[in-house]
C-alpha cells in the first residue's frame, strides 16, 4: 500500500496564520520532512505537534527525495513543510513532488500563507495575470537574460528580494524595465509589514537614502499593451518599406502575408506597400 505525500503551509510570520488542517496533518503524519528541523521544532512546539522530523533541504534534495518516496512507497505518511509559507514555490519541495509523480504516489496539499499571493493581492496592482520570478539569479549572464526577457512581459511582476540585495535590484529594473509602477512589501504578516507603492526610481531614491530591513517582496506592472505598439512603431521607424517586407520575408512569410503585415505595422494601406516592393524589385 502506498503512502502519501502532504505539502503543508504554515505561516510567513504570524503563527495566526496556521491551519487547523495543518496542525492536524503534522500531527498525523508518519514524519515530517522540514527544510530547516530547528527552525521548524519552534513551529511544532507552539502547537504541540512530536511528530518525528528529518530534515529535507537544497543540499540533499536528491537523495534524501530517494529516501523519502521509499518510505512512501512502504506505506508511510510524509509531510513537507518550508521554512515559511508553501512549500514547492521555489524550494527543494518541487523535485520531492515530482519524485512521487514518477512513482505513483499521491501528492496533497494544504493550502494557507504564501507570501508571493498575499503581496500579489494586496498590492494595488494587476491580478488577473501575473508571472512569479522568486528571487532572480546570482550568476550574471543568467540575471541579464532573465531581466531582458521581463523588459516585454506584459503580466504584473512579483519578485522576492533580501534587504541588502534591494538596492541593487532596484537599479537594475530601474534600468532594463524603466520607471514601472511598483508595489514594495515588506515583512508581510508581521509586526513591521507595510506597502509603499511607488515607481522603481522613486523606489530607488528612497531606499539609498533609507536602509532596508526585513524581507521584501516587489510586485511591478507589466508593460501596456500601448508601450508595446509603440516600440513596435519605433523600431520600424528608420526602416524603408521595402526593408520593412525585407525582415519579414527573413522571418518565413510569404510576400503576401509581409505586405499584410508591413501595412499593420505602419498603419498604411497594402497598395502603398505594393507599389513601394514592385519598385524595388524592379
Amino acid at each position: 500500500m502506498s503512502g502519501c505525500l502532504y505539502l503543508v503551509a504554515t505561516p510567513i510570520g504570524n503563527l495566526e496564520d496556521m491551519t487547523f488542517r495543518a496542525v492536524r496533518i503534522l500531527q498525523e503524519a508518519d514524519e515530517i520532512a522540514a527544510e530547516d528541523t530547528r527552525n521548524s521544532r519552534k513551529l511544532l512546539t507552539h502547537f504541540d505537534i512530536h511528530t518525528s522530523m528529518t530534515s529535507y533541504h537544497e543540499f540533499n534534495k536528491y537523495d534524501k527525495a530517494e529516501v523519502l518516496v521509499q518510505k512512501m512507497s512502504e506505506g508511510r505518511t510524509i509531510a513537507l513543510i518550508t521554512d515559511a509559507g508553501t512549500p514547492g514555490i521555489s524550494d527543494p519541495g518541487e523535485v520531492l513532488v515530482q519524485r512521487c509523480y514518477e512513482a505513483g504516489i499521491p501528492v496533497i496539499p494544504v493550502p494557507g500563507a504564501c507570501a508571493a499571493v498575499n503581496a500579489l493581492v494586496a498590492s494595488g496592482q494587476g491580478t488577473r495575470r501575473f508571472s512569479f520570478e522568486a528571487f532572480l539569479p546570482q550568476d550574471k549572464k543568467e540575471r541579464r537574460q532573465v531581466l531582458r526577457e521581463l523588459q516585454a512581459e506584459t503580466r504584473t511582476i512579483v519578485l522576492y528580494e533580501a534587504p541588502h540585495r534591494l538596492v541593487k535590484t532596484l537599479e537594475e529594473l530601474a534600468e532594463v524595465l524603466g520607471d514601472r509602477p511598483v508595489t514594495i512589501c515588506k515583512e508581510l504578516t508581521k509586526k513591521h509589514e507595510s506597502f509603499r507603492k511607488t515607481t522603481l526610481r522613486e523606489a530607488l531614491e528612497f531606499f539609498q537614502e533609507e536602509e532596508p530591513r526585513g524581507e521584501y517582496v516587489l510586485v511591478i506592472a507589466g508593460k501596456t499593451r500601448e508601450e508595446q505598439e509603440q516600440e513596435r512603431q519605433a523600431q520600424f521607424e528608420d526602416l524603408s518599406i521595402p526593408e520593412h517586407m525585407a525582415h519579414f520575408l527573413e522571418e518565413g512569410m510569404t510576400e503576401k502575408e509581409a505586405m499584410k503585415a508591413v501595412a499593420q505595422e505602419r498603419g498604411i494601406p497594402k497598395r502603398e506597400v505594393y507599389q513601394a516592393w514592385l519598385e524595388e524589385k524592379k
